[in-house]
């Protein structure tokens, strides 16, 4: 295809898509589905997750301390209790998320010896979808992999809750397993590192597994696998207004096949503006520190913070990755938790300096921002922050940050798609958008002028 072509035509495009910005006021549009206070236009209702960062004082929207909740219960008092009772807790948050109860022991080890077994991939599926068919993104061939189960099911199409719940629990259980693999084939053939496939093992934890799988037997410590799972918890679920489980919801309205509205979240997902976000964060850290002569000056660490907030720096966005959310406000709680138990991976691994340096910057730049861009809001570090920095850690390469996303995120996927299909007056989710294309007469093939 021509490029000279290509690029004149998407000139016209361009001329063709454009929209009076005015026009957006004026019909009191929301854009991004957000009010003009920035809260979320609400679009339903969900008994699953709640996301919480300011309150609403007299019609005005005032900050507060971020809060997560998964069914009710406060998500840093669950991953403190799993935490300080030595658990893995990523299979009971799976079934919280769910079945809307915390799971009593029995319960527990019934559902992790359910998903334990549901790992291993159908026969000839890791050569012919994995190996055979090559991909440099993993995001991609999660989805890849996801659509192809479909034509592995013999009940691909049934939307009735207990298939879609069996089909949950099988993604579930898979996507560790085929974002593994996914892995050690790109590192195979783009990379010409060595192919190793191992299978899972039943009787590890979900996060064990996933680093076995990855890097073999005795590879990992028990304190990596640990963050790991404690990382899994903190992102399985982010209430239903998020990009991704709003695609969930969209798609599952109507009526389509699990693994198309899976595939089509994952979509949502792969972007930098949501789960590809977290692949910024320690690039972004790493070109600071080598660009600062001293990174424990603040003062050379604030002038190159402005210098990325003017386009000068990094890639030229003027985004200070791993800061501010649509919700949260002074905190995200995410952060809060992961940070204090980073620090105790960060003595294992010798890396104390580094995560000094990692706080030096979450101090400052909020105060830069601000400053900057002469505005009282308040942004925080979000959980992109420090989820970057114990991935680096524990030795996770960036192709797999936002695939480690979507392998906990899929359990909050598969709770939305569940409730939206048991919601018993569901409506395909259809918004309205106002055409303000001006009306034109037809011209006969041979009038048109060019």
């Amino acid at each position: 295809m021509e490029e000279e072509y290509i690029l004149k035509m998407s000139d016209a495009l361009q001329k063709a898509n454009a929209i009076d910005e005015e026009l957006y006021e004026q019909y009191n549009v929301k854009r991004g589905l957000r009010n003009n206070d920035f809260t979320g236009v609400l679009a339903g209702l969900t008994n699953i997750g709640e996301v919480t960062g300011y309150k609403i004082v007299d019609n005005k929207s005032t900050p507060i301390d971020g809060k997560l909740f998964y069914r009710g219960f406060d998500t840093n008092k669950l991953a403190n209790g799993f935490w300080n009772e030595k658990r893995f807790g990523f299979d009971e948050t799976v079934f919280l998320l769910l079945f809307g109860n915390l799971p009593a022991k029995d319960e527990l080890e019934t559902f992790s010896s359910i998903l334990a077994q549901s790992r291993d991939l159908p026969d000839n599926f890791t050569e012919d979808m994995i190996l055979k068919i090559k991909g440099k993104d993993i995001m991609n061939m999660l989805a890849r992999c996801t659509l192809a189960l479909y034509a592995l099911d013999d009940k691909a199409d049934d939307t009735t809750v207990a298939n879609v719940l069996k089909q949950s629990i099988n993604l579930i259980a898979k996507f560790p397993t085929i974002i593994a693999y996914s892995y050690h084939s790109m590192n195979h053939y783009y990379l010409k590192n060595h192919l190793v496939i191992r299978h899972p093992k039943k009787k590890l934890s979900t996060a064990e597994n996933f680093l076995y799988m990855l890097k073999g037997i005795n590879k990992y410590s028990s304190l990596e696998a640990k963050l790991l799972d404690l990382v899994l918890v903190l992102h399985a679920e982010h209430g239903g207004g998020n990009n991704s489980s709003f695609t969930m919801r969209v798609v599952s309205s109507s009526s389509t096949d699990t693994y198309s509205a899976i595939a089509a979240a994952l979509g949502a997902l792969k972007g930098p503006l949501h789960g590809g976000a977290n692949q910024k964060v320690p690039i972004m850290m790493k070109e600071i520190k080598d660009n600062v002569r001293n990174p424990t000056s603040e003062a050379e660490i604030s002038d190159y913070l402005i210098k990325i907030l003017k386009k000068e720096a990094f890639d030229r966005t003027g985004k200070i990755y791993g800061f501010g959310h649509a919700v949260y406000t002074i905190s995200d709680p995410r952060t809060v938790i992961l940070k204090e138990k980073a620090m105790e991976l960060a003595k294992e691994k010798s890396c104390m300096d580094d995560f000094e340096f990692y706080k030096r910057v979450e101090k400052l730049a909020p105060e830069i921002f601000a400053k900057f861009k002469g505005t009282e809001k308040k942004i925080c570090t979000n959980v992109d922050f420090y989820s970057g920095f114990v991935g680096d850690c524990i030795g996770i390469t960036r192709e797999l940050y936002t695939p480690l996303f979507a392998m906990s995120r899929i359990s909050g996927l598969c709770a939305h798609r569940l409730e939206e299909l048991s919601c018993k007056k569901r409506k395909l989710i259809r918004p309205a958008f106002k055409n303000v294309c001006p009306k034109k007469e037809y011209v006969a093939f041979n009038e048109r002028i060019k």
